[in-house]
């Protein structure tokens, strides 16, 4: 039996160690904001929060992130800088699909935590984790920018 700090909850899974934290997430606790991409670590739609640093969830093992504080998209509306992301994808209409924007949200929530007046560099270099098939890059720049109290 694993013991999960999700979202600031304690979650059991009895699940093996080397299973995809992904997996867990999904499918033992029932999270599914956290989406399933390549299942290679390429595309960052199933980015989470691992300690506050955004890590993929489909090559992240339970056993790597059993004691640590996990973080999805389901909670970072909690916080005051998750909902000014959230807001300003809603008011810039960011989504197109919307498949890839969970990880999208998970990664400038990182950025802007870090840095929060980022430069187009910083946005690009940050987001470079993540791939958005229907291109919608430039809406996801400026939101991260409105966000930022920039735009």
């Amino acid at each position: 039996m694993t013991i999960l700090n999700v979202n600031d909850q304690q979650r059991e899974a009895d699940v093996p160690a080397d299973m995809p934290l992904l997996w867990v997430l999904r499918d033992v606790l029932q999270m599914t904001g956290t989406k399933f991409g390549c299942g290679r670590g390429l595309c960052g739609a199933c980015m989470i929060h691992l300690d506050g640093e955004p890590v993929r969830s489909c090559v992240t093992t339970v056993g790597a992130a059993a004691g640590r504080r996990i973080m999805t998209i389901e909670s970072v509306g909690g916080t005051a800088l998750g909902r000014k992301v959230q807001q300003a994808w809603i008011d810039l209409d960011v989504p197109q699909c919307g498949y890839c924007q969970s990880g999208q949200i998970m990664s400038a929530i990182s950025l802007l935590a870090r840095s929060s007046r980022p430069s187009d560099t910083d946005i690009e270099t940050a987001m470079t984790a993540n791939i958005c098939r229907c291109g919608t890059y430039p809406r996801i720049r400026e939101a991260i920018k409105r966000a930022a109290g920039e735009a």
